[in-house]
């Protein structure tokens, strides 16, 4: 292998983190196997090529192997995360844990991460605000928790994992794709590793690349950048006395020069302390290890012993490419946008770019749908994209305030909220991820576009069930839930409908509701319907992805409108 590396460069670290300073963290190591194209001296065929074996990269692999989608993935590393050099994304909303769940990785995302719910915000030594998410309704109906904190490249691992169980997505590592160019009929990449170069061809190319993706160039996206002056120093430690398992951030904190800290712990009771340095920090000066262990001690103590796992310093900055689709090749994750980590809102977006991909090459692919179905990724996406920055933004402002009324708002939030609860929600550390809605799709009727969360409900033979069970049931195609009984004729209805599609209908009965339908469901608690956001007798359409497309109460022509309309049909082709 030695030999073969040679004339193959080492991946050189990312994302600014030249200057760091630790022990670091053991990841896995993949072999490299030669490609048969390389083999054999021709071009390869392939439906899907993805480039990039990050957190959105592999998701969209994992995806796509569970409906059975053949996909070739190019990284040019041989490992997950960034080589060793940091933990890097560590907060998973409830939204991601329901794909997790749906794609077979999060029982051990559960096993090793830690749940939390309770985050608590500080001025000085004043709470100045507090939530619980599990008493929140937009959390509190899933079987997955409100959040999951775990080191992104676990993650990364475990879907490795899974897709090789799948056994449907090639992994091909140390394999750096040099050259790119599309016609009409797809992609043509150039690809380099350490046995040679080769060429491959792709019907559609996913860029899970990272925020330096050489795709941005070769397509000629347009990008909207914002670049702040805000400066950060990330440490992960072990401690011997051990914080709360809350999420703790100050907006002023004493033992940090009156500037912002955060607080949280991830798995292998590794804290992640992220503290705000000043504007004209020097990175290099704020990321040595005596200087971070000075400032650990203001914080926890002379006397609390510390091992440094990973530190090192960043800046925050927002993006956005203008298009998410670029002719054959979709931009997922930070190819596609980056934004501030505060409230969760950067992997987990990658992750849901993923999954809404996902669904819709797989309906095209096995001929389910129109090629303009692809179309709606860039509006539904896009749209999450846009509302990310917007919020990471504001949340930016509020701890970086510029002088003048975004310092003096600011003061006087702070201030009020110390002794008036009406203040409180004007403290902005981060509004928490949840799931985008998507208002303007062309795949969504006006009652569609919201999430649908994971919830219990029971089989015909009482025994537990979930969303996600139905959705793998469905195996990718739509998922039509009638609630109640839809009398003689709608029963009739369906079952003329049901062939003529890719469709699955079920029946939910509420309690002493008898059955009509042989596919049906007990909703006991009323959880199925309020997931899907409807009541009493009714219809919900639910996408691959567990979004509604629309829902209605007869079962007549509208839903025959929506079903066509959620595939994409009557839309003009690519």
């Amino acid at each position: 292998m030695d030999e073969l590396r040679t004339g193959y460069a080492d991946t050189a670290l990312t994302n600014g983190y030249e200057f760091t300073q630790g022990s670091g963290y053991q990841l896995p190591e993949y072999p490299f196997e030669v490609p048969a194209e390389l083999a054999a001296g021709q071009v390869g065929e392939h439906p899907v090529v993805i480039v990039g074996a990050g957190l959105a990269g592999l998701t969209a692999a994992c995806a796509l192997a569970t409906y059975g989608i053949p996909a070739v993935v190019l990284d040019e590393d041989n490992t997950v995360g960034v080589k060793g050099a940091s933990s890097r994304g560590i907060c998973y909303t409830q939204k991601s844990l329901e794909i997790f769940h749906r794609l077979g990785v999060y029982e051990r995302i559960a096993r090793k991460g830690i749940q939390w719910s309770v985050g608590r915000t500080f001025a000085g030594e004043d709470e100045v605000y507090s939530f619980d998410l599990r008493q929140q309704s937009g959390y509190n109906l899933s079987i997955q928790p409100p959040f999951i904190n775990i080191q992104q490249f676990y993650i990364e691992g475990y879907l490795v994992e899974r897709i090789r169980e799948l056994g449907v997505v090639q992994l091909r590592w140390n394999n750096r794709v040099t050259g790119f160019e599309q016609d009409a009929a797809g992609a043509t990449l150039s690809v380099t590793t350490p046995a040679g170069d080769y060429r491959l061809r792709a019907r559609h190319v996913i860029d899970g690349t990272g925020c330096h993706s050489p795709f941005r160039r070769w397509v000629g996206a347009g990008v909207t950048a914002k670049k702040g002056d805000d400066r950060w120093c990330i440490a992960d430690v072990r401690f011997t006395r051990h914080p709360p398992v809350e999420r703790h951030t100050w907006i002023e904190a004493p033992f940090n020069d009156n500037r912002a800290v955060w607080q949280h712990l991830m798995g292998d009771e590794v804290w992640r302390i992220d503290y705000q340095m000043a504007p004209d920090a020097d990175p290099e000066e704020v990321s040595r290890e005596d200087v971070v262990r000075q400032r650990l001690q203001r914080q926890f103590g002379a006397d609390c012993e510390v091992e440094i796992v990973w530190v090192g310093p960043y800046a925050y900055r927002s993006e956005c490419v203008d298009a998410m689709r670029h002719g054959h090749v979709f931009f997922v994750g930070d190819a596609a946008k980056v934004v501030s980590p505060f409230g969760a809102r950067g992997g987990n977006t990658g992750i849901a770019d993923a999954d809404n991909l996902a669904w819709k090459l797989a309906a095209v692919l096995k001929g389910r749908a129109p090629a303009a179905l692809l179309d709606s990724y860039h509006e539904e996406r896009h749209e999450a994209a846009r509302q990310n920055v917007q919020v990471t933004n504001r949340t930016a402002r509020f701890l970086r305030p510029a002088d003048g009324i975004e310092r003096v708002f600011r003061t006087a939030a702070v201030g009020l909220a110390r002794q008036y609860p009406f203040a409180r929600q004007l403290v902005n550390t981060g509004r928490m991820a949840v799931a985008n809605a998507y208002t303007s799709s062309s795949v969504c009727e006006r009652t569609g576009g919201l999430s649908v969360q994971n919830v219990a409900f029971e089989w015909a033979d009482g025994s537990a069930g979930s969303v996600n069970d139905l959705l793998r049931w469905a195996a990718g195609r739509l998922l039509l839930l009638v609630f109640g009984d839809p009398g003689r004729a709608g029963l009739a209805r369906l079952r003329e409908l049901s062939p003529a599609a890719p469709l699955r209908c079920v029946q939910v009965l509420g309690p002493g509701q008898r059955p009509g339908a042989i596919e049906h469901v007990r909703d006991p608690q009323g959880h199925l319907q309020g997931a899907c956001h409807v009541f009493g007798h009714a219809w919900a359409l639910v996408r691959p992805d567990s979004y509604v497309a629309a829902t209605g109460e007869s079962v007549d022509a509208s839903l025959v409108q929506a079903i066509a309309r959620a595939l994409g049909t009557g839309a003009s082709e690519e």
